[in-house]
């Protein structure tokens, strides 16, 4: 279940920032600060799509959840950490512990399911549970 929620939220997330670069890619990057944001808009929207539908398969499983750790350290660092002192320009009304703490709880809850997947696996519904299994049966 864990894999098909991250999975899930990172492919939606991938598209949208396709779908809508001003609100959730290159634009909301430029807007809050992040350097070469028209670089780093697309390769977050390829990385989010590629990774999400390969973490929903539960294909590549622990491959696909390294790139998605860096992504959401990254906009913990760049967007929630400068909460703590009252320096986001993303969230420019909230600052301190409290305000970080819930700005940030579905990139904790993002982070540590991915750390989750990486420590565990993909579990038995996974085409990565399928693939060992047609490996040990065709030895």
């Amino acid at each position: 279940m864990i894999r098909l929620a991250v999975g899930a939220v990172f492919l939606s997330e991938g598209i949208g920032k396709f779908l809508y670069p001003d609100q959730q890619a290159a634009g909301r990057f430029a807007k809050i600060g992040i350097p070469a944001a028209e670089f780093f808009g697309p390769l977050s929207a390829i990385a989010e799509t590629a990774c999400g539908a390969l973490l929903l398969v539960g294909l590549l499983t622990r491959l696909a959840a390294l790139p998605m750790l860096v992504n959401m350290a990254l906009a913990l660092a760049l967007t929630k950490v400068p909460i703590l002192w009252g320096g986001s320009t993303d969230k420019p009304q909230a600052d301190g512990l409290w305000d970080m703490a819930h700005e940030s709880r579905t990139d904790w809850a993002m982070l540590l399911g991915l750390a989750f997947l990486l420590v565990v696996g993909p579990g038995r519904w996974s085409l990565d549970a399928l693939a060992a299994r047609r490996s040990t049966v065709s030895r």
